[in-house]
């Protein structure tokens, strides 16, 4: 295994079953996100390449402990369907029994710890509706969260005019885009949106935001590895 190896679908068979048999791994990571329109100047990948990125990051910096899957790119974007042409969307049974099966796949492997690391805010009720089902039936400690869930509200305060997170393809997407993957954001329709909140946003403002919310979601993990974290049953 290439040496800092955190996607698991970059190892072998034999590389996986190392590093999991032997205790290292202690969180598999499963990114979901979406396929949709982002507007006229984002990509419509944004959603599941910005959150596979932090899971990415979250697992380097807490390596060996945490493997990431491959990511659940579709979403639940029946919302988005209006706005022709291009996003792909799913039914909530379906998107929910794929996301079951991933983290069916790792507890069967022997990890028992599972974060559902989420990018699309169309995601976010449909999971939380079915989450304690999860942890029920897995008896795994199983967590859902969007990784804007731990963005400091002063620093979003602080640097984004529109104080919005997440804000579908607006000022805290598009400038997580500009310092994340500045390719992915065609800048001449962000400087002629006529959305203000488009046109605020800058790679500055990104690596800000991005800096800023990187350390707690580290932190998150890591005492999900270490066993201080424990997911509870709710809305009991």
């Amino acid at each position: 295994m290439s040496a800092g190896e955190v996607m698991l679908e970059r190892m072998t068979r034999k590389e996986a079953r190392e590093a999991i048999q032997s205790g290292r791994v202690k969180v598999g990571i499963v990114p979901v996100g979406s396929i949709e329109q982002h507007l006229e100047h984002l990509v419509m990948c944004h959603d599941i390449q910005s959150c596979t990125e932090v899971a990415r990051e979250i697992a380097r910096q807490l390596y060996p402990s945490v493997v990431v899957t491959v990511p659940l790119s579709a979403g639940i974007s029946e919302h988005h369907m209006e706005f022709r042409f291009g996003s792909i969307t799913m039914k909530p049974g379906s998107f929910q029994s794929v996301v079951w099966d991933a983290c069916d796949s790792l507890i069967r492997h022997g990890i028992k710890n599972v974060v559902i690391l989420n990018g699309h805010g169309g995601n976010v009720a449909p999971m939380n509706g079915s989450i304690n089902q999860f942890r029920r039936y897995f008896g795994g400690n199983i967590h859902f969260l969007s990784y804007w869930d731990l963005v400091p509200r002063d620093v979003a305060d602080r640097v984004l005019e529109t104080k919005s997170v997440p804000g579908h393809a607006q000022e805290y997407e598009t400038s997580l885009a500009l310092h994340m993957f500045p390719e992915n954001v065609r800048e001449d329709e962000q400087r002629n949106s006529d959305d203000e909140g488009v046109r605020a946003a800058t790679a500055e403002k990104g690596k800000t935001i991005y800096d800023a919310m990187m350390p707690p979601l580290i932190d998150y993990v890591r005492r999900i590895a270490d066993g201080t974290n424990q997911a509870e049953l709710t809305g009991l």
